[in-house]
């Protein structure tokens, strides 16, 4: 797997032209490796894909792999050819174009002469111009589209809240040995930061007291407007001079520096120097400008064919930076410019001021905040500090200044309709006032704020510095006793409303309660009736069932009387003393019978009473006979479930005894077949015990017949227990006869057969024992019972 570095073919800083010049690779206590780490976190952070990624270090190998590109001079001229090296053929993979159309771009440019292009060889500082020409589009490139990256992946907030907080950071004035064209640059931004800087703390600070009428002394300080006047004056600025030089093909440093020298001696700010050098009396200090590389920086020439190459790539990246170049501009007004792309027409230093007005128009729409970093020293020693270093670092940016206006000037000021707002209810019920300058003038006069501490204006309120806390802290109690009043009225309300609520939900609870309790007593009032009506009922079942039974015996008796009256007109026929006896009775004597039969009716009566109760007692016997009877069912059921795994058992024996002794007898195998039959050959109806034996024929209707129907269950008891004897005896006769040796064939298949017949006349006996047993607990179970069903009552009539 090929490693990231391998594929953008990197190797040690040292060996690249571009970082090799300062002679400092490492700084102390610092990581490289961790920095990437947090760089490459940094582009996770910023939603940046990892293609992107890729492709921007890409370019950066690129741009150090141009800068190693080296060229051979082959003539007088000082014209060149490329060497054909690594860092070419590095150069040309990283970017996307062939290494024949690399080379031939740095060496050569084309030249518009009418309707003819002439080729023309770069001579070595051309050549070297024009490869570091490429190496810092491509970064200054890929740095502007990092840049609207990072901004499209954070600009969502913005949209959504139409607010956001800009950060600017500037390095600050800069001023070297050697002072070129990027400090002339750098310098001239902090000119124009620093004018920010003044009109936002002197200029519109002091300008607002004027204009609004306060008694202000003015403080002077110094204003860097000249300085910006000659950097960006029109026609004889620094930068229109610069840019007017440019355009000359065969202008050079010396020239700029005279022409320099003839347009700004009168300026105070500037000042000529020898050997092509001028001075510029900055805010923060004079510096000297080497001119030696100014017009070569300013132009940054980019022809025609590296923009041709860069089209050409296949890096998507080439392609984009690119187009970006081919916009339509106005048509070139000079020679130098003659076929350079339409964007390439404007100098650096000139798109640079553009970009700068952009900066301050954007800074001009929002409130700065100013934050002034001073440099301790300038030997970056930690712990050292140089008081006369840092006291001109503060003059120099205007912070003393800054300080005598804060001390005598006013940091708080407010509206009178803001004041009005916030701290009119300050004053008294009775107050008047309507007007916001009378109300502020009374609130202040209020609470006796000495006037020297403030002035009124024409729209605002000034306060010296602690003045607002007096009126802040004041306003706090008012409001926080006002809360506190607030707080026990809420309270009060809500503890009142709470209160009719509650009695609300009472009454509620209460009118609902009553409700469920009537429901409630219909439902139980309605039970009661239907107890009652059942009862009633019950009642008139009794009363009907003893009217019965008195009818029966009045029928009874008349039947009996019908009887007495055949027989004694049968008995008329003879002559005898009986019949004349009967018809003489006299009255008195029938009172004496029909009470004689009352009581026989309460004795019968009684006697009911207590067969019914004896009858109660019997159906509880029965009820435990009936349990008893499942009991045993459930036991033969078992026995019978028992019996046929046992047979089943035996007829596999019978199988393995068969197969053990081999096929020789082809005569003995249908008898042994016949034998051995599945389990469903034995489960007839005869030999069933549980499923055949009848539900109605169970003990629950033996009365008095206990002892019989006891006895029908042990013969089925003595028949289990010979079936489980017989199933082990004939176990171990099948055993016996699988254990006989192979050679005593003949004898084993005599013992199979006596054993089969056997085997089946016990289970005929078995089955007519069986059968007899089942027979006999069948009628006891049902004759007898059936002898007690008859009424009571019946026999009783029999006897009368």
């Amino acid at each position: 797997m090929v490693s990231f570095s391998d594929r953008l073919r990197l190797k040690r800083a040292s060996d690249y032209s571009y970082l090799n010049q300062s002679d400092c690779l490492t700084i102390h206590d610092v990581d490289d490796a961790q920095k990437f780490h947090m760089l490459m976190d940094a582009f996770n952070t910023t939603r940046i894909c990892k293609d992107d990624q890729e492709h921007a270090f890409e370019m950066l190998a690129a741009v150090l792999w141009l800068g190693n590109i080296s060229f051979l001079v082959i003539d007088n001229e000082n014209h060149i050819e490329v060497v054909a090296d690594e860092a070419v053929t590095n150069a040309a993979g990283l970017i996307g174009c062939g290494i024949q159309d690399l080379m031939l771009a740095l060496s050569t440019h084309s030249i518009q002469a009418g309707k003819d292009k002439v080729a023309k060889n770069l001579t070595l500082q051309q050549a070297i111009d024009t490869r570091d020409s490429l190496a810092k589009f491509i970064y200054a490139s890929l740095f502007d589209w990092l840049v609207e990256k990072i901004n499209l992946s954070l600009a969502m907030g913005k949209q959504h809240t139409g607010r956001s907080i800009s950060i600017l950071d500037i390095y600050g004035f800069e001023s070297f040995k050697k002072n070129s064209f990027e400090q002339f640059c750098i310098n001239y931004a902090n000119e124009r930061l620093q004018q920010h800087f003044n009109r936002h703390l002197f200029k519109l600070e002091q300008e607002g007291y004027e204009l609004d009428g306060i008694d202000w002394t003015k403080i002077d300080f110094e204003d860097n407007q000249d300085c910006l006047d000659l950097f960006e004056k029109r026609p004889l600025g620094l930068i229109s001079l610069l840019d007017e030089e440019s355009n000359f093909p065969k202008a050079t440093n010396l020239t700029l520096t005279t022409k320099l020298k003839q347009h700004l001696k009168g300026n105070h700010r500037f000042k000529g120097e020898r050997d092509g050098a001028f001075t510029v009396r900055h805010y923060a200090g004079e510096v000297l400008y080497d001119t030696g590389e100014f017009l070569e920086k300013n132009r940054d020439l980019l022809h025609s064919e590296i923009i041709q190459l860069l089209s050409s790539c296949t890096s998507q990246l080439s392609q984009l930076f690119a187009s970006m170049l081919k916009q339509p501009q106005k048509p070139a007004s000079s020679p130098i410019q003659a076929g350079m792309p339409a964007c390439q027409k404007q100098s650096v230093a000139t798109k640079f001021k553009d970009q700068l007005f952009k900066l301050m128009q954007q800074l001009e729409s929002t409130t700065p905040h100013f934050i002034r970093c001073i440099k301790p020293n300038n030997k970056h020693i930690p712990g050292m500090f140089d008081k006369n270093l840092v006291l001109e670092q503060l003059r120099c940016c205007g912070v003393l200044e800054v300080v005598r206006i804060a001390r005598s000037g006013y940091p708080t000021r407010m509206t009178h309709q803001e004041f009005t707002r916030r701290y009119g209810f300050l004053l008294p019920e009775n107050h008047t006032c309507q007007d916001p300058l009378s109300t502020s003038v009374a609130i202040l006069q209020q609470f006796d704020i000495l006037p020297e501490m403030y002035q009124v204006g024409y729209t605002k309120l000034y306060f010296r510095t602690g003045q607002i806390g007096s009126l802040e802290n004041v306003r706090k109690q008012v409001l926080q006793g006002t809360l506190e009043v607030q707080k026990c009225f809420r309270g009060h309300r809500a503890r009142r409303y709470f209160h009719e609520l509650k009695g609300g939900v009472v009454t509620l609870q209460s009118y609902v309660r009553g409700e469920i309790a009537r429901k409630e007593y219909s439902i139980l009032l309605g039970l009661k009736k239907q107890a009652a009506c059942k009862k009633l009922d019950e009642q008139l079942m009794a009363v009907v069932q003893i009217q019965s039974v008195i009818r029966g015996w009045l029928v009874r008796r008349y039947f009996s009387s019908l009887q007495d009256s055949k027989e004694s007109n049968v008995s008329k026929r003879r002559p005898g003393r009986r019949s004349s006896e009967i018809k003489d009775l006299p009255l008195e004597v029938l009172p004496s019978i029909v009470e004689e039969l009352q009581k026989r009716i309460l004795m019968t009566e009684a006697a009911l009473g207590r067969k019914e109760k004896e009858n109660a007692a019997l159906r509880e016997q029965v009820q435990q006979f009936e349990s008893r009877w499942s009991e045993y069912e459930t036991k033969m059921k078992s026995m019978e479930e028992m019996w046929q795994k046992q047979m089943s058992s035996l007829q596999m024996s019978l199988a393995a005894a068969k197969k053990s002794l081999g096929t020789d007898n082809t005569t003995g195998q249908p008898e042994i077949h016949h034998g051995a039959q599945s389990p469903s050959f034995y489960d007839s109806e005869e030999m069933s015990f549980g499923p055949h034996t009848p539900s109605g024929s169970t003990p629950t209707r033996i009365l008095n017949n206990g002892t019989n129907t006891n006895g029908g269950l042990n013969s089925i008891s003595t028949l289990a227990n010979e079936f489980e004897q017989s199933k082990r005896n004939f176990d171990h006769e099948a055993q016996a006869i699988v254990e006989v040796k192979s050679a005593d064939t003949v004898n084993s298949v005599e013992d199979i057969r006596s054993l089969k017949y056997k085997f089946e006349a016990w289970k005929k006996d078995f089955k007519v024992r069986l059968r007899e047993a089942k027979a006999k607990a069948h009628r006891l179970g049902y004759g007898d019972a059936e002898k007690y069903r008859r009424k009571w009552w019946g026999k009783r009539t029999k006897r009368f």
